[in-house]
């Protein structure tokens, strides 16, 4: 069966990163991720997931300046080392088992692409060293204009180059239908690399309950080809979170 985390980066956003936590629980979410939880010291984020008994899932590089990273981007490698030290020592802190490396609003030429995987590589390396996982994450070039990544064939080659064993494919189906669509045979042929799935309705990214993906239809397949991690509800709540859950328990949540 199905096991959803709640993105806390877009869902209870009025409530401090632990409450958001506990109202996750409460909910009947099996996970929690977020995008940059590091104003929280990682003590009390750890305790909080104890006391919940959720598991963090996923945070992001903190992102530069304008919060899509820098990995990619030639002459900011310095910022880029420092972004993922940074990831890599809040996970292992608090347990998290991923940590997303965003790539950053680059041209996408072969000086990036060599960026991208120098610092992938110094990335793996960290990470493994204390059991940590990286996902790299294609976006919509609506969302994120410019930037660097932009397909699952593109992720998967740059994975297949840096070689390592713990870093995988965010697979996005909110962004990758945007892009690319076909989700149900990418989904079939990315299913090897990937490490974690995240989803939100298509075009407006609310609930998983309107637009024209079937989600209802699209989770079940995903579940029946052997998925077992979690999959990641990150969309914008049409109202507030609480109204719009109703898709949990129709889901099986």
């Amino acid at each position: 069966m199905a096991r959803f985390s709640a993105n806390l980066g877009f869902l209870w956003t009025e409530l401090s990163l632990p409450d958001a936590i506990r109202a996750a629980a409460r909910a009947g979410f099996d996970a929690v991720e977020c995008h940059r939880p590091y104003s929280n010291p990682s003590f009390e984020l750890k305790a909080v997931l104890e006391e919940t008994g959720l598991p963090m899932v996923g945070i992001n590089t903190q992102g530069g300046e304008d919060g899509f990273g820098v990995a990619a981007v030639p002459g900011q490698e310095k910022l880029a080392k420092t972004e993922i030290e940074q990831a890599v020592d809040y996970a292992e802190a608090t347990g998290t088992s991923h940590v997303h490396v965003l790539a950053g609003r680059s041209v996408n030429d072969a000086a990036a692409r060599q960026t991208y995987v120098d610092n992938l590589t110094f990335a793996a390396k960290l990470a493994e060293s204390v059991g940590v996982n990286l996902v790299i994450e294609p976006l919509n070039h609506r969302d994120a204009p410019d930037y660097f990544l932009t397909s699952v064939e593109q992720a998967i080659e740059i994975i297949d180059e840096v070689g390592a064993p713990n870093l995988r494919l965010m697979f996005d189906c909110y962004h990758v239908q945007i892009m690319q669509g076909d989700l149900v045979r990418r989904l079939e042929s990315c299913l090897p690399t990937i490490g974690h799935i995240q989803f939100a309705s298509v075009p407006d990214r609310h609930e998983p309950d309107e637009g024209e993906v079937s989600y209802e239809r699209l989770i079940a397949f995903i579940d029946r080809i052997g998925y077992d991690g979690f999959i990641g509800a990150e969309y914008q709540p049409r109202r507030g979170t609480e109204e719009g859950l109703g898709w949990l328990r129709w889901f099986g949540g």
